[in-house]
C-alpha cells in the first residue's frame, strides 16, 4: 500500500530520509563516524559508500558546505473529489496462465515501473507472438504482479492458452521446436474476490491504469471496507480491438477488514 501511494518502499523511503537527516546533522557540525551510528550503520566506510550513492558526494565534503540531495517527509492528503469506483465485485475463478517474467526493482505503479514494463515488453516480443498464436482469446493478454517485497516484485506476461496446448506446447514432437529453453511457465491463478476497475475506451489508456490504481489506494480502499489480499494482482489488457476502444481491466484481490 506504501509503495503504491508513494512510488518507492518503505525501506527505500526510510533510507532516502535517513542520508537527508545524515546530510544535515554533518552540515551543522557533526562527525562522521558519530552520524554513521546514529543512521544504522556499523562502520564509517560503509555510511560513506551509501551517502556517496545517494548525495553524489564524500561526508567531508558535506561537512565542509558542499550541497546535498533533499529527500522530504512524505505528507499524503485524502480527498473526496474524483472518486474511483469498481464497475463491480467479482469471485475471481481459479485460471491457468502460461507466460513468462522478469524481476522488476522498486514497486508496482511507482517511479520505475513504466519504464520497466516498455523494456520487458519491447524485448520479449517474440515469446508474446508465440503466446498470442497459441492463445484461446486473441484480444486479451495479462499482467500479472505478485511476490512483492522490498527487492521488488515479479512481473509476467501470460496469456491464456486452452488445456491441449498446454499439455502439448513443451512436447517438440508437436511443436518441432525447443520452447522448453524459452523460460516459459504454466502457473495458476487462485481464487478470490476481485474489485474490477476499468480505464476509459480509448487508443492508449496505458497511462491511465497507473493514475487508476495510485487513486483506488488513496481513495477507494481506505474508505471501501476491504483491505487487500495476498493474491496475485491482475491487469488484463485488451488491446488488439478496435483501436479507439482499447481499454485495461484491474483485478484487485481483497479481502473484507475484520
Amino acid at each position: 500500500m506504501f509503495g503504491i501511494v508513494c512510488g518507492v518502499t518503505v525501506g527505500e523511503y526510510i533510507r532516502r530520509r535517513r542520508l537527508t537527516r545524515a546530510a544535515e546533522d554533518l552540515a551543522d557540525g557533526a562527525k562522521v563516524l558519530d552520524t554513521a551510528l546514529k543512521y544504522g550503520y556499523s562502520s564509517s566506510e560503509g555510511f560513506s559508500r551509501a551517502f556517496f550513492a545517494f548525495h553524489g558526494a564524500k561526508p567531508s565534503e558535506v561537512k565542509h558546505g558542499r550541497p546535498a540531495k533533499n529527500f522530504p517527509r512524505l505528507k499524503i492528503s485524502f480527498d473526496e473529489e474524483n472518486p474511483v469506483l469498481p464497475t463491480g465485485m467479482e469471485m475471481r475463478a481459479g485460471k491457468t496462465l502460461v507466460g513468462f517474467k522478469r524481476r522488476f526493482c522498486g514497486v508496482p505503479y511507482g517511479e520505475e515501473c513504466l519504464r520497466q514494463e516498455h523494456a520487458f515488453y519491447s524485448s520479449t516480443r517474440g515469446k508474446q507472438w508465440l503466446l498470442l498464436g497459441a492463445a484461446c482469446d486473441k484480444t486479451t493478454e495479462y499482467a500479472v504482479v505478485t511476490n512483492v517485497g522490498d527487492d521488488g516484485y515479479d512481473y509476467y506476461i501470460a496469456y491464456e492458452l486452452d488445456e491441449w496446448t498446454r499439455k502439448e506446447l513443451f512436447d517438440f514432437s508437436v511443436t518441432g521446436m525447443e520452447i522448453g529453453g524459452l523460460g516459459l511457465e504454466i502457473f495458476e491463478l487462485p481464487p478470490c474476490v476481485c474489485a474490477v476497475f476499468e480505464t476509459q475506451r480509448t487508443r492508449a489508456p496505458i497511462g491511465e491504469y497507473a493514475d487508476i490504481r495510485k487513486r483506488i489506494a488513496l481513495k477507494w480502499l481506505p474508505q471501501s471496507g476491504y483491505r487487500l489480499a495476498d493474491a496475485p494482482e491482475v491487469v488484463a489488457l485488451h488491446w488488439r480491438v478496435k483501436e479507439g476502444e482499447r481499454f485495461i481491466e484491474l483485478w484487485l484481490p481483497v479481502e473484507k477488514e475484520e
